[in-house]
């Protein structure tokens, strides 16, 4: 606007603007800012958010010894289960955020050249999916072998062993003992794993025609056509307690007991609407979203201002879970 007050000096302010093409409010307004003092407004916080001694108190709580390793989800299903409300997931999002606490993850390679095993589960104990993995021994190039069966709609562990090696015979045997165990009929089951030499094998493949299972398996070399299983021992060997090496036989055993109690009766998994599958496998999900419901309605009642759409929700148990859902084509 330098250039229009130079021009007034000769002309008036009208006939400066008109000969420039700038409006004349544009003129008047810059010239008042250019004289208005600067003042910095600061921002009003709104009604709904929370004051400075709930913030810590939320820090405090995801501090806690036993949240410390927990996911902000699976801290707020658990205080929702203990009767506390005090905040939303993103709430402890944006909160550990602010304190530098944010973590990553990552997705997995794809290979389409074989076909994709397409497989639903809607209830527990129709679709199970196992692998084996090795656990590091107490010296260079030794391992134990840990199998684990896991049903897919719950993501329960139905079975699980550690040995010395990895067997047919031994996979064989641990099959049979968890069809057994959860009453599994014939035609009632899938059994989904990948191309590994003792899912493969014969001995596996016989038992199963035998107890009426079907069997399906991935595709070479995609670990995304067996991801639950996959996801299972990632959640095992992150864990803070996972050791880098085990002493022996005895050793991995006993961690495996301990984790695998944990995961099923007190894992809050993502994937269930933060449940524990233990809850999904045996039928307690609808009281437990239900009890959920009453927290919340109650947090809803004290500040519903500091719900901006609408009462709020516990996260809702999915009616189906896929390996590869189809792809939907208009």
């Amino acid at each position: 606007m330098s250039a229009v007050t130079q021009l007034t000096v000769d002309v008036s302010t009208s006939a400066a603007c008109r000969a420039l093409h700038v409006p004349r409010a544009s003129y008047y307004g810059d010239r008042r800012k250019a004289s208005a003092p600067a003042v910095a407004t600061p921002r009003p916080s709104p009604a709904r958010a929370l004051r400075a001694a709930e913030r810590q108190a939320v820090l405090a709580r995801l501090h806690e010894e036993r949240f410390q390793d927990r996911s902000p989800a699976a801290v707020y299903a658990t205080l929702l289960d203990e009767g506390e409300y005090l905040c939303s997931i993103r709430t402890m999002q944006r909160l550990l955020q602010q304190s530098g606490e944010s973590r990553e993850r990552r997705d997995q390679l794809t290979h389409p050249p074989y076909k994709k095993p397409e497989l639903l589960a809607t209830t527990p104990n129709q679709l199970w999916s196992w692998d084996i993995t090795k656990l590091l021994g107490p010296v260079k190039w030794t391992y134990f072998y840990l199998y684990v069966i896991l049903d897919v709609f719950s993501r329960y562990v139905t079975g699980w062993m550690v040995a010395m090696r990895e067997s047919a015979e031994l996979a064989k045997r641990l099959i049979a003992e968890s069809c057994q165990k959860q009453g599994i009929q014939a035609g009632q089951l899938t059994l989904h794993a990948d191309r590994g030499t003792s899912m493969s094998s014969k001995p596996v493949a016989f038992l199963l025609a035998d107890l009426g299972v079907t069997k399906t398996h991935s595709r070479p070399h995609v670990s995304n056509d067996n991801p639950y299983s996959e996801s299972q021992f990632r959640t095992l060997k992150y864990r803070p307690e996972f050791p880098d090496r085990f002493g022996c036989l005895q050793d991995s055993r006993a961690f495996c007991h301990g984790f695998f109690r944990w995961y099923n009766e007190e894992h809050r998994h993502s994937g269930l609407g933060l449940l524990t599958p233990a809850m999904v496998h045996y039928g307690q999900a609808a009281s437990v979203l239900q009890q959920r419901q009453v927290v919340l309605d109650a947090a809803y009642q004290l500040h519903p201002e500091r719900f901006v759409r609408n009462a709020p929700k516990p996260p809702q148990l999915p009616s189906e879970v896929w390996i590869n859902k189809p792809t939907q084509h208009s």
